[in-house]
């Protein structure tokens, strides 16, 4: 938004004037909205007044609805937060902020008039090809999987049966990942900068392509040469000594280009698309030489990093944005800083590091990894005994009620309880003795034995499963500790952690006592340059409330008592913030608690003793209801698989590919109706409630036992948004949603016609301290999520709204029909102007990126 001044005069008398207008104007909203009779304008709004940021935002949209005030966000608030202060600061701001939009970007496909939507015709077709693929793909895959298990035991010679497996291994691996590859240059050829209509068949080869890229066993060699080869073999520019570090695989690779050295962190977006207004738009994503992408990043289509230039972490380039070469840039959308994001030295890596680190993974999985599951499989299949009865011709056995009792329930019980046993110790002991070989704040070359082994830290200490049965209760306290995290003289709260934490390793891992963190921490202990990396201690203060999605770095610059917002971002420069709050990307200060927060604590030490108590009983429950619906499903899955190999002898391997596709019907199935049983456990409390309250544990609990994991796998797909419908949620017609997640369906209603980018996120709940609450958010027809946007509760986007790439939508606020809102947290970027067909990208003064859509 442009910094253009109204048409005040130069006498003093009518400037005070018309300030105090202002102040008149936004005192009357304010009285309207607290339903106070009279508000003086130096009051403090948080202080002295008792709002909270729901109802700040809520004025800030009255506001927003009166022509003869100036527009005010949320982040005018917390930077003037009294009357006289905050019209002050606004006032040499026009209330009409329409421009003209400034010349088009590079990216022509953004100017183009977008078709018209599909047919139904073809939408069903879409769907059903889609179906087809995730029923076929799967089963087809299983059939040739047991096909060569069958021609791997068949010979009575070990040495025979091990090289069997090699080739079978290497023969099924090579097949899966040079699979995209063929499909790639088959179905699309070079990606070039273009629109595609959602639902039409060119879009299916988009979505096909773009799956089996994603879902591609290449993902294992994250951080590897083997995945910059793989990139290459897609056809992107990938030069020499490049580190990719996300397993956030780009789809449109012919537009990527990564230049030499360059180094992008775990977490980026860098897909070359997204998709806006029914049509996906395909544009070129530039990474110049020796340049840095922090983690937790979105880079947009047509946004490129110059030579040398660093993006900071949780930060994102909105479409038509650039770095220059040599710049530093951070905040969401980027701005110019001085804070430098590379602090590791490089170090001497020679071309044959490079080579032999690659064999070794290849030769672990080919010649250690696949003999060892198929001899597992096939002592299974002789030793034990219900599976040797199995596996001989004979009557059918699963007609029989022992087949469920003897063979089914025991394989599964102790399967799915044995592996999580096993899991249990192995994560809290095999890392620990490999950690002993880490020495932090050293730095070692990448492509080595130290690299191997930090690699394997992270990987074996992020198991999903544990943080989402232990998180959210007690129990995640003694796991993490388990795990190698310092959690010295930690009050227990019931909550100190949600059930999504990740770290580079936990042996460098410390949390204060009293602090308390939502999901999405991500621990950011590692850096690393384009040879070499170093491990370092990331330690946060006491008393902190940390809320989602937020990447917190090993130099941060938080003490004690801070409150962290949603997606902020840790400040690494300036002195050490303590007892604030801090928003946004860049990030500011704002108050570290209000009084309406402060009226949910719960009281005595002896009060909150006795509700803890009671909060870690029901938790308990709810752990083992969560293992118990994980265990009946662990059942169904073997019964399939059992009767699958009770037919295989006669029928063959065909048998093996139905119970793989009925495997995904199944799972569709039952955990639908899982979510069925436990959704009116969700608690609507716009006002709050004490994580104390039973409404908020029954709340938990439909969080652990809810299935909305499960929709990740049909992304981009016609089938999601029934399933969503199943789900709860209130869902119009054609909404496209390549990757959003809905924490709370049936409290989110999104219009028809909407898209919905990979990595969005719609949470109609917060929780603050020992604070919960929760509310409606409400998605108007035609409106856009951009990739990694974050919409919080109480919201209402207007029809035709769209949210930018990266940007936080905060509780409370609404945006008008239309209207185009972006930044960390989200305010008003442009108003709109032209053809309502016709999306434009365009760059203002500053460099800011600015969409423009027509309305």
């Amino acid at each position: 938004m442009g910094n253009s001044h109204d048409d005040l005069t130069a006498d003093p008398a009518d400037h005070l004037t018309a300030l105090a207008e202002r102040e008149r104007g936004f005192a009357e909203v304010l009285v309207q909205i607290m339903g106070t009779e009279q508000v003086s304008a130096e009051s403090h709004f948080f202080d002295d007044l008792g709002a909270d940021s729901m109802l700040m935002a809520r004025f800030c949209a009255r506001v927003r609805k009166r022509a003869d005030l100036p527009s005010v966000s949320m982040p005018d608030i917390y930077q003037h937060p009294t009357i006289r202060s905050l019209a002050a600061a606004v006032a040499g701001t026009r209330t009409d902020t329409t421009r003209t939009p400034a010349s088009p970007s590079a990216d022509p496909a953004a100017l183009i008039e977008p078709p018209k939507p599909v047919g139904n015709g073809l939408y069903l077709l879409c769907g059903a090809l889609q179906l087809l693929f995730f029923l076929g793909y799967p089963a087809l895959t299983a059939a040739a999987g047991v096909k060569g298990f069958e021609w791997v035991s068949a010979s009575p010679n070990p040495v025979d049966v091990y090289l069997r497996s090699v080739a079978l291994g290497s023969a099924m691996g090579f097949g899966l990942c040079a699979l995209p590859i063929v499909l790639k240059w088959v179905l699309i050829g070079r990606w070039k900068p273009q629109q595609i209509r959602v639902w039409s068949l060119a879009y299916f080869r988009f979505w096909l392509v773009k799956t089996l890229i994603q879902r591609n066993p290449m993902v294992l060699f994250v951080g590897s040469p083997l995945y910059a080869l793989y990139l290459r073999a897609l056809g992107a520019k990938v030069g020499r000594g490049a580190v990719i570090l996300s397993r956030n695989l780009p789809v449109c690779t012919d537009l990527l280009s990564i230049g030499d050295r360059a180094v992008i962190r775990k977490d980026a977006f860098f897909n070359g698309y997204q998709a806006d207004n029914g049509v996906i738009q395909t544009g070129a994503v530039s990474v110049g030489k020796d340049a840095l992408v922090g983690e937790m990043t979105v880079l947009a289509i047509g946004t490129s990093l110059g030579d040398g230039a660093q993006l900071g972490h949780s930060s994102s380039l909105l479409a038509g944005q650039a770095v220059p070469a040599g710049e530093r840039w951070h905040g969401s959308p980027a701005q110019p800083t001085d804070v430098d994001y590379q602090r590791t030295p490089g170090m001497n890596v020679s071309t044959w590091r490079r080579i032999v680190f690659p064999s070794l993974q290849l030769a672990n999985l080919l010649l250690l990894g696949t003999p060892l599951v198929l001899g597992i499989a096939d002592l299974a299949l002789t030793k034990v005994p219900p599976l040797a009865r199995l596996t001989n011709p004979g009557p059918v056995a699963f007609t029989s009620w022992a087949f469920y009792r003897d063979d089914a329930l025991v394989i599964s019980a102790v399967l799915f309880f044995g592996a999580a046993l096993v899991g249990l110790v192995f994560v809290g002991t095999i890392p620990r003795v490999l950690n002993l070989v880490l020495t932090p704040d050293t730095v070692y070359p990448l492509y080595g034995f130290h690299y191997g082994i930090q690699r394997v830290i992270a990987r074996t200490t992020n198991i999903r499963f544990y943080l989402r049965l232990f998180g959210g209760t007690s129990y995640i306290v003694h796991y993490l500790r388990w795990l190698g995290y310092h959690l010295r003289e930690v009050r227990q709260t019931g909550s100190n952690f949600g059930e999504l934490v990740q770290h580079d390793t936990p042996f460098l891992s410390s949390v204060g006592s009293g602090t308390m963190v939502a999901d999405g921490l991500s621990i950011i202990n590692a850096d690393y340059s384009n040879t070499s990396f170093r491990l370092s201690h990331v330690s946060i203060g006491a008393e902190n409330f940390l809320g989602n999605r937020i990447a917190y770095p090993s130099l941060g610059r938080t003490g004690d008592n801070c409150l962290l917002a949603t997606k902020v971002m840790v400040p690494l420069d300036g002195p050490v913030r303590e007892g604030v709050g801090l928003l946004g990307a860049p990030s500011f200060e704002i108050p570290r608690s209000v009084k309406r927060d402060k009226q949910l604590d719960v009281g005595s030490k002896d009060e909150l003793r006795r509700r803890l108590w009671a909060k870690n009983v029901y938790n308990t429950i709810t752990i083992a209801l969560f293992l118990l619906v994980r265990w009946i499903f662990a059942f169904l899955v073997t019964v399939l698989y059992l009767a699958a190999t009770d037919l295989w002898a006669s029928l063959g391997a065909l048998v093996f590919a139905l119970a793989t596709a009925g495997v995904l019907v199944l799972s569709i199935a039952y955990f639908i109706l899982v979510d069925r049983m436990v959704r009116g456990l969700q608690t609507l409390r716009p006002q709050g409630c004490s994580i104390y309250d039973r409404a908020f544990w029954r709340h938990e609990r439909f969080w652990k036992l809810s299935a909305g994991t499960l929709l990740t796998a049909f992304d981009g797909t016609a089938l999601k948004t029934v399933l969503w419908r199943l789900l709860g949620a209130r869902i119009g017609r054609r909404v496209f949603d390549d990757g959003c997640f809905l924490t709370e369906r049936t409290f989110t209603t999104i219009g028809g016609g909407c898209t919905l980018n990979a990595g969005s996120v719609i949470q109609c709940h917060s929780q603050e301290d020992g604070g919960f609450k929760s509310d409606h958010t409400v998605i108007g027809a035609g409106c856009t999520l951009g990739v990694g946007a974050f919409v919080h509760y109480g919201v209402a986007m207007g029809e035709g709204a769209m949210l930018a790439t990266g940007s936080f939508l905060m509780k409370g606020e609404q945006v008008p029909p239309n209207a185009l809102w972006g930044g960390n947290p989200a305010k008003r970027m442009r108003e709109h102007s032209g053809d309502p067909q016709v999306r434009k990208i365009s760059i203002d003064d500053n460099s800011a990126p600015m969409l423009v859509r027509g309305g």
